[in-house]
């Protein structure tokens, strides 16, 4: 197997008494989109931050594209693309002078790349237009070309989706794929459940630690033990109320019109006689499958 593009070993970062990434390894492979999930506040962000050299660890070490990050962060910042949660993107410039002069920043002066990158996040129509008239899946979009103007084989994308509409969304994971397809690879951190889905493997973060990594099938296989099962039944909120008590149910959780059971022992007819002899009136009980949000609660229960 060819040498990690990433590859990681007991990092750890701690601001005073708080760690906010606690000892955890992972490898990344070429051509990898890899997701990293978990809540705000759980670490992802300071883990991109100390691959990119911004931030020295309070332990451990990592290598990115064959460099020491912390003793070569400089030819690793080179190389690599970056997509921040806010990035700096000048309001009073037009699409076209923004992306020239953070090409500029990498020494990028040719102009067939800058449009041929406008052209690959979809902005070539939007050349000319000054960027505060963008919308926010745009915008998006025009920092995803400014972190690929330099042609980077690794590029870190850091809640990339934030705040924009989920057609917008999806777009944006078009351009990823094709991105991959390309020979990038790729490191997207998320707290969408839904977007981890579309990655080939997934580590889920929860206050610094790493708890687990492997492809989104794998997790779900391995980390939910037992059936789940779609309760539609009524009234819900007792219907939760009874099922939260019963015996072997390990998880219950509302699921929008009707109620999601995990359990490795309650099967499909205890479920119905104990509803019932609580009065609960049952539409139906379907056997479900287990999400990344199942997987995500399981770990960091």
């Amino acid at each position: 197997m060819t040498e990690p593009v990433i590859s990681v070993q007991n990092l750890t970062r701690k601001f005073g008494d708080f760690t906010a990434v606690d000892h955890i390894n992972f490898e990344v492979h070429k051509g990898e989109i890899v997701g990293y999930l978990g809540p705000n506040g759980s670490g992802k962000t300071t883990t991109i931050r100390m691959l990119l050299g911004l931030l020295k660890p309070t332990e451990g070490t990592a290598n990115v594209l064959g460099y020491d990050v912390f003793k070569q962060s400089e030819d690793v910042r080179a190389r690599v693309g970056y997509m921040s949660q806010k990035f700096a993107i000048y309001d009073d410039l037009t699409t076209l002078e923004n992306l020239t002069f953070y090409g500029g920043v990498y020494g990028i002066t040719d102009k067939d790349r800058i449009t041929r990158t406008l052209e690959l996040v979809g902005l070539k129509e939007h050349g000319a237009t000054l960027t505060r008239d963008l919308s926010t899946g745009w915008r998006q979009r025009l920092s995803l070309g400014i972190a690929l103007v330099h042609e980077p084989k690794l590029l870190f994308l850091d809640e990339p989706t934030s705040g924009v509409d989920p057609t917008a969304r999806r777009a944006f994971w078009d351009l990823i794929y094709e991105l991959a397809e390309n020979g990038v690879t790729i490191l997207v951190t998320t707290h969408y459940m839904d977007e981890a889905e579309y990655c080939e493997r997934v580590g889920v973060m929860r206050d610094g630690k790493l708890l687990a990594m492997d492809t989104p099938t794998n997790l779900k296989r391995t980390v939910i033990k037992g059936n789940v099962w779609e309760v539609f039944a009524h009234p819900l909120e007792q219907g939760l109320e009874i099922l939260h008590e019963m015996d072997g149910v390990e998880r219950v959780g509302l699921a929008g019109d009707h109620l999601r059971v995990i359990s490795q022992k309650v099967e499909k007819e205890a479920l119905q006689s104990h509803l019932s002899r609580n009065k609960i009136q049952i539409e139906k009980i379907e056997r479900g499958e287990p999400t990344l949000e199942d997987v995500f609660l399981a770990l960091a229960r």
